[in-house]
């Protein structure tokens, strides 16, 4: 089973993050691994939300996009809360750390799912989010720098 922490200390307030230096394995392409988890999730999204619908006796048409978005938040909160990561980015094999290098608690998942959900709905910042995630050396977004978390590549359990 793998660690739930890491112990990496260097002084730059990531102390339990693996160094991206020393240890660029966890690093690699998990900004492109975030873009397809990104793409899958919503994928996953839309077809709950539409699943849904009939369920409001297809008025749930009319605001679908509002569907859409409680459906988001709830679907990245509660995936995130048990397993540090969405289904997508499980399938990239990917998950967040926080800044001890703990995998993500409920009170982590809702605070980085309500800056994620603020970031999409003003453009302007999720394009600077996916610009911070391509030139970080962490691979880190607008929401993991303001929480000082990161995705990895998942640890290998052998």
């Amino acid at each position: 089973m793998p660690e739930d922490r890491y112990t990496d200390s260097h002084d730059d307030g990531y102390w339990g993050l693996p160094d991206p230096d020393r240890q660029p394995a966890f690093y690699d392409m998990v900004a492109t691994k975030r873009a397809l988890a990104f793409v899958v999730d919503f994928i996953l999204i839309v077809i709950i939300a539409a699943l849904i619908v009939p369920f409001t006796a297809f008025t749930g048409i009319f605001f679908f996009p509002f569907l859409v978005a409680v459906v988001s938040f709830a679907y990245r909160v509660i995936t995130i809360a048990n397993g540090s990561a969405t289904w997508g980015m499980r399938l990239m094999g990917i998950e967040f750390r926080d800044r001890n290098g703990a995998r993500f608690d409920l009170g982590m998942a809702v605070l980085h799912t309500l800056l994620f959900t603020v970031w999409c709905s003003t453009g302007i910042l999720q394009v600077v989010s996916v610009v911070l995630m391509a030139t970080t050396s962490r691979g880190q977004g607008l929401s993991d720098l303001v929480l000082g978390s990161a995705a990895i590549n998942r640890p290998s359990s052998y």
